[in-house]
């Protein structure tokens, strides 16, 4: 259980939500299957393979969105369409017009569906209680919404919001690269992308390449303002901070995952270790991260 990108919300100042109550109100709306016409269906689902939809560790939450969706193919839809079109022709002798083509591609695709293959992903958040934190796990901003459009459905007067600091990310990880030097607790790692402010959007990308040297400041002083930088925490937690304020790319370094894989006997006790020591770690990055970017705005809470 190591979350690889995410999505930072505040929850509000005065949420009161607890497990047991979360465990309720997602027991009210668990995935269903798909029905003979629906193309996707959302619910609520289980963190490890049993009965709980909630699992709790040292005031953590964990829970996830899981979503089945019929896998059918536009090339596929659009056989069995060519197929039918060719036999009306034949049989009618005229060509098919726009909105009959329309018409024939719904009635084929209703037809298609009861016999489509479904296919179950997962969406995982963290409640991070002590701190008022909404951690999504999510490469996108559609997959995060989707999950918060869930919720919002599931759980009443549970408003969120993104985190917002008051520097932005961009003219935060500017300063740090012109100056040379990344805030306390912080190295810059071997990955940037520089975007130039102006109508051309000239954009420089760098992979494992150093950062000093008189080309980064070259091009900051030719206006591109930095919106993606590798940075790592303490030796403990690396990542890419970007211009939204997502996180990408983390990873948690061998020293994290090998206090789990030596105190954990059981499978059971492996989950519990590795949730525990992930957000443990990733709530003290997030706080320390929040501090360089100058806090939370005043009215973020």
């Amino acid at each position: 259980m190591w979350f690889k990108n995410i999505f930072i919300y505040r929850l509000p100042a005065d949420c009161t939500i607890t497990a047991t109550t979360l465990q309720e109100k997602l027991a009210l709306k668990p995935l269903q299957p798909c029905s003979g016409l629906d193309k996707q269906s959302r619910g609520w689902v289980s963190c490890r393979g049993d009965d709980r939809l909630v699992h709790v560790a040292n005031q953590q939450i964990l829970f996830a969105l899981g979503v089945e969706q019929k896998l059918l193919p536009a090339t596929i839809i659009n056989r069995f369409v060519k197929e039918r079109i060719a036999d009306i022709e034949a049989q009618q002798g005229y060509k098919v017009g726009r909105k009959e083509k329309k018409d024939i591609k719904e009635a084929v695709t209703e037809e298609l569906l009861p016999r489509a293959f479904a296919m179950q992903r997962a969406t995982f958040a963290w409640i991070d209680s002590v701190n008022g934190r909404l951690i999504i796990e999510a490469a996108s901003p559609a997959k995060a919404d989707e999950l918060l459009e869930q919720l919002s459905k599931t759980v009443d007067d549970l408003p969120v919001k993104l985190l917002h600091t008051e520097i932005s990310p961009v003219a935060a990880m500017t300063d740090w690269l012109a100056g040379e030097a990344a805030p306390a607790g912080f190295t810059i790692d071997r990955e940037l992308e520089l975007r130039a402010t102006g109508e051309s959007k000239a954009t420089v990308r760098y992979a494992n390449h150093a950062l000093e040297g008189e080309e980064i400041l070259a091009h900051i002083a030719s206006g591109k303002r930095a919106t993606r930088l590798g940075l790592t925490w303490n030796d403990r937690i690396s990542f890419v901070l970007t211009e939204q304020l997502q996180i990408k790319r983390l990873e948690f370094l061998d020293i994290i995952k090998e206090e789990s894989t030596t105190l954990a006997d059981t499978d059971e006790e492996m989950f519990d270790l590795d949730f525990t020591l992930m957000t443990g770690e990733l709530a003290r990055m997030l706080t320390d991260l929040t501090e360089a970017l100058g806090g939370e705005v005043s009215n973020n809470r």
